[in-house]
């Protein structure tokens, strides 16, 4: 039983189609026992921990008792009596649709929100259609309020019925469906989407369309504004067609401005802030605050498209999937006499329930804070060697990255690596050419797209091709200079007019340049000097930034690495520096690989390369301070040590 109930369970919590933001709840039956999904539970992901056991007797004899007649105090009590019937040894908090699933006599009940049937539940028509396409045994429940009144409701009806439905829809909630194996319930469901569907003229596009200027605008204020009630904010960007078939003007709006359900309202909140392209964000975001006392999550930006908005970028994220749901569901409901959205009386319900608090509480609770944590940054350089290493400690270290390289596949399997090791969202790859202005443009405008923000900049994309004067091409020369110096130059001008307009919203904000450098910034190197003369150029270019940018609040620094002997610059064996030293008799002597290497070592005092982790310290300890700017930090092993 267990092991069916975990498969169906995973399988409907990870299509889209039927869940969102790990939505619905699944149960099954046996021996008097009810295996119900535990509040704030993901049905995605779900294992056996993710369920509780309850009393079913006990659950059932509820429907026998009386229970106040307001609203919070009847909830409350019904709680606490589906606290009580928790078997012993279960610790967890029941679904608040427990009751719902213990009314059913079959082994398992599913319980879901597609948009596909909600534009029947959420359309005007919906009760009258509900009757014409699925007949008598299936029940069709008007609007009610969610927990033990709606159960109640539920119950009332069974005893009406002279045969027990297997199908209920809930107007402005979803679709229950109850069978006694796993085939039938999945007969159940698809019999539901399909005859719901042959009603729909036509699937919702949501072919993705660019973000405009004004919203790569809004963007960092939105996120600045989000971030005075949050340690960290993030204001996420979407444009797709579906959007913009109800962001072309004020009118169009209309049926997207109050919530259809339940999980819109948990995600969303009950109303979007819309702003015009000429609208200043601060006057209107404190005007909505004002009036309805909490901060948007939700923000239409009128012929753009719309920003999600979260203390984290999963609440972001979760906030947009919503409401581009009740888009769905508006256009669906187009099918059924056109969208009912939920009144104000329940929608002001759902907003001050303890219990849906309750459940966004636990889908969005996180760890111990840390190093990185809700800071955004890009990484250039990102597909391999310190960049990579870089990314992946500062998403270890709970920030988020945007992995940028010329090689997009690598940048991408990097980003996809790490959103499958720390969840959706947390990493992103974009391809950039740093020598390419409109490539780094374009780069941090997805930045800001996909965030909201950018905090740091981390400028390590870099080329080396060693030689002489007398070997050196100048075609390599400028090759080495366009990446490494005005690559350098290009990050930090196309970031700095981001973190400026951050500044002007949050004063107190401070945002970071880190250019990765070099220990030959530092020092000359012999046969390398177009490498050596760019970096020297590179820190010339952080002190002069950081000049510049210290009253918009940006400190500027690069960090000096030693070599990176593990790394793919040293040991690639066709094009690494091992390789080129030695065919440039860099290391006078040295007649293999391993004689340049061993030379290398020898010249550290603490005997070994540098790693990885040695620069990403570096990173974390510049975002971290709050006064040092314009420094070249040595991360050498003392090889190199500054007067």
């Amino acid at each position: 039983m267990m092991k069916d109930l975990i498969e169906f369970s995973r399988r409907y919590g990870s299509d889209p189609r039927y869940v969102l933001a790990g939505g619905g709840n699944t149960s099954a039956k046996v021996d008097g026992v009810l295996t119900v999904k535990a509040s704030g539970t993901r049905l995605g992901d779900i294992n056996e921990m993710g369920f509780v056991r309850m009393d079913l007797p006990a659950l059932l004899g509820m429907f026998e008792k009386t229970y106040p007649a307001a609203d919070a105090e009847r909830e409350k009590a019904a709680l606490a009596e589906m606290m009580s019937a928790l078997l012993p040894g279960e610790s967890g908090r029941p679904s608040v649709e427990c009751l719902l699933h213990a009314l059913f006599p079959q082994r398992y009940v599913l319980h879901l929100h597609p948009a596909l049937v909600n534009g029947l539940t959420c359309g005007r028509d919906g009760a009258a259609a509900c009757v014409q396409l699925f007949g008598a045994r299936t029940l069709w429940i008007g609007l009610t309020k969610p927990g033990y009144t709606l159960a109640k409701a539920v119950h009332d009806k069974f005893r009406e019925h002279t045969s027990q439905p297997n199908l209920i829809f809930m107007q402005n909630h979803g679709v229950i469906a109850a069978a006694d194996t796993v085939e039938e319930l999945d007969a159940l469901m698809d019999y539901a989407m399909q005859t719901v569907g042959a009603r729909i003229q036509a699937v919702t596009d949501e072919t993705p369309l660019s973000a405009t200027d004004d919203a790569l605008r809004l963007a960092p204020a939105l996120r600045m504004l989000h971030a005075r009630s949050s340690d960290s904010a993030f204001a996420v960007f979407r444009a797709n067609r579906l959007f913009d078939r109800y962001v072309k003007d004020r009118a169009s709006l209309e049926p997207l401005m109050r919530p259809f359900n339940p999980d819109q309202i948990v995600y969303c909140k009950d109303e979007p802030l819309v702003l015009n392209p000429g609208d200043d964000p601060r006057t209107a975001y404190d005007d909505f605050t004002g009036r309805k006392g909490y901060a948007p999550r939700i923000a239409a930006l009128i012929g753009s498209g719309v920003f999600g908005m979260g203390a984290t970028k999963k609440e972001a994220d979760t906030a947009l999937a919503l409401f581009n749901d009740s888009a769905k569901v508006a256009y669906y409901a187009e099918s059924y006499g056109g969208p009912l959205p939920l009144t104000k009386e329940f929608a002001d319900f759902i907003l001050n329930w303890e219990v849906e608090n309750y459940r966004q509480k636990v889908a969005f609770s996180g760890g111990s804070v840390k190093r990185m944590a809700g800071k955004v940054c890009i990484v250039t350089g990102g597909a391999q060697g310190f960049g990579e290493g870089i990314a992946r400690a500062i998403i270890r270290e709970g920030g988020c990255v945007v992995v940028a390289d010329m090689n997009e596949a690598g940048a991408k399997n990097v980003a996809e690596s790490l959103c499958a090791e720390y969840g959706a969202g947390a990493a992103i790859g974009v391809n950039v050419n740093v020598a390419d202005e409109s490539s780094v443009k374009a780069m941090v405008n997805t930045a800001v797209s996909e965030y909201g923000v950018l905090d740091v900049m981390v400028a390590c994309a870099g080329i080396l091709i060693a030689g002489g004067l007398d070997s050196l091409t100048l075609d390599s020369f400028n090759k080495v200079t366009s990446v490494n110096y005005a690559g350098y130059y290009l990050c930090a001008k196309h970031a700095a007019e981001v973190m400026k307009t951050q500044r002007r919203l949050a004063p107190d904000r401070m945002a970071d340049i880190i250019e990765i450098n070099s220990k030959s910034g530092l020092v000359g190197s012999k046969a390398n000097f177009a490498y050596a003369g760019s970096k020297f150029g590179g820190i010339g270019l952080t002190q002069s930034f950081a000049l510049e940018l210290a009253e918009h609040g940006i400190k500027v620094n690069a960090i000096c690495p030693g070599n990176l002997l593990d790394g793919p610059l040293w040991s690639d064996p066709e094009r690494g520096l091992f390789r080129q030293y030695l065919e440039a008799g860099k290391v006078p002597g040295a007649k293999t690989i391993e004689d340049v290497r061993r030379h290398y070592e020898s010249i550290v005092p603490l005997g070994r390369g540098c790693e990885i982790e040695d620069v990403a310290r570096a990173v974390f300890y510049l975002v971290e301070q709050q006064y040092e700017t314009g420094q070249a930090l040595p991360v050498t092993g003392g090889q190199v040590m500054l007067n």
